[in-house]
């Protein structure tokens, strides 16, 4: 086949997911704030972790689209700095974000008779702004470090969009302040997160373990199972892309999911294991149906 009907397909597959990530993430946002009884601190977090999905694929897809459509693209340096800083603070963000949704599950399922106390509209509205205010700052400082390093050419990224490692290699000078950045920051926005989801569960585990009944802990852990799947198929996708050896084809294809697929497979994993959601947007649809009727 023609190289440049495979460049077609490649192109016309990113599109249909990109547009199907947007508008599913944009359903999730619009379900919860239509529907009442989804006015919850989950489901408020829940619109901030599509939020931040759509945010993802927008800094990479359309770009990724012109490169697929005319086999290359050129862009400035400070749009390169911009496209990294973007992706790195979106992509740091819903690590914060799933901490905060696993703090949520373990106060909801751990403490039940003060999760309204402590975790309230103000809790939440706090959590949010520190965070994206955090993460704006860290990287910010990450990102103008990189921008004082020397590019002498030939300035050529072998990838699909601007990450950290391949705008390194592209760096005459020496780049050991900017790794050692990079490896301090990801401390409280990768590690610490990470170690903090996984006491949140070892606690939610053992509290559901001593419920008596079978349903019991079937219904209690269904409240959580959407959450738990979206933070293994994120960490799972991320530890394989940094952790693995130095493969840049495995690399690339497994950057290609985590930035691209990921952000689509979120919002089905929430609609479609979550009964709440299910429920709402079917009341939603039945009303749109009634209102049509009676026009």
């Amino acid at each position: 086949m023609d190289l440049h009907r495979l460049n077609y397909l490649f192109f016309l597959l990113l599109m249909i997911i990109y547009c199907v990530t947007v508008c599913g993430n944009l359903l999730i946002i619009l379900v919860v704030s239509y529907s009442r009884s989804l006015h919850s601190p989950m489901y408020f977090f829940l619109t901030q972790l599509s939020l931040s999905d759509i945010l993802l694929s927008t800094t990479i897809v359309p770009n990724m689209l012109h490169f697929v459509l005319y086999e290359g693209t050129s862009m400035s340096l400070i749009s390169c700095l911009t496209q990294f800083y973007c992706f790195v603070a979106t992509e740091s963000i819903e690590c914060l974000l799933l901490t905060v949704m696993s703090y949520d599950r373990y106060q909801a399922i751990c403490n039940p008779l003060r999760y309204t106390t402590v975790i309230d509209q103000r809790f939440c509205i706090k959590a949010i702004v520190l965070c994206w205010l955090f993460v704006l700052f860290v990287i910010l400082i990450i990102s103008v470090t990189i921008n004082h390093l020397t590019f002498c050419g030939p300035n050529i990224i072998d990838h699909f969009f601007c990450d950290f490692d391949p705008i390194l290699e592209l760096s005459c000078s020496d780049p050991f302040i900017v790794k050692m950045e990079s490896r301090l920051i990801a401390v409280p926005l990768v590690i610490c997160p990470f170690v903090v989801i996984i006491i949140s569960y070892v606690y939610i585990i053992f509290t559901i373990l001593k419920i008596p009944s079978v349903t019991g802990r079937q219904k209690t852990f269904s409240t959580c199972s959407s959450h738990l799947a979206v933070v293994s198929l994120y960490y799972g996708s991320l530890i394989s892309i940094y952790l693995l050896p130095n493969m840049n084809n495995a690399k690339k294809i497994l950057s290609l999911f985590y930035n691209v697929v990921t952000p689509l497979l979120n919002p089905m994993i929430y609609s479609l294991r979550n009964k709440d959601i299910k429920q709402a947007l079917e009341r939603i649809l039945q009303q749109m149906s009634n209102k049509f009727h009676m026009c």
